[in-house]
């Protein structure tokens, strides 16, 4: 799978660790020789241009709904999909994903109110979910598991 193109969506940065997990899953990816590319929202692109304004860690980072319109439209696409979700705008955005792309998604659950969010998913996805909302290593630790089956 290296050199595959991976889309990092990024919904709305309420829940604190999305940012890091963003950033520490790019750079993992990347690494790997993925070809990746974050797609978020202006507020979670923002954040990440913060973090990281070197471009270091993040070395494409696009607009969310104009990517979509793209995948719609068959300029862009995409190998793989990781999907953040913790709530269900997040939800509304994979949902999207999975029925425009023919990407192999994966679902990114954290928050308090993961386990709950995650069961009502409805398409075809692995799922990574994590009650976590400060603390990214519970999650950063199940992301190098299915980074480690990607790689192979």
């Amino acid at each position: 799978m290296t050199g595959a193109k991976v889309l990092l969506m990024m919904g709305c940065p309420e829940i604190p660790i999305q940012t890091s997990i963003a950033l520490y899953l790019s750079h993992k990816l990347t690494k790997s020789g993925f070809d990746v590319t974050i797609a978020g929202t202006a507020a979670a692109s923002k954040l990440l241009k913060v973090s990281d304004p070197d471009g270091y860690y993040v070395k494409k980072l696009v607009d969310l709904d104009k990517t979509i319109v793209n995948i719609i439209e068959k300029r862009t696409n995409f190998d793989l999909c990781f999907a953040f979700m913790h709530n269900d705008a997040g939800m509304t955005y994979a949902t999207t994903m999975s029925s425009i792309s023919q990407a192999k998604m994966y679902s990114i659950v954290f928050g308090r109110n993961a386990e709950a969010l995650a069961e009502t998913i409805e398409f075809d996805c692995e799922k990574i979910v994590s009650q976590d909302a400060h603390n990214p290593v519970r999650l950063k630790n199940k992301l190098d598991k299915v980074i480690e089956e990607i790689v192979k």
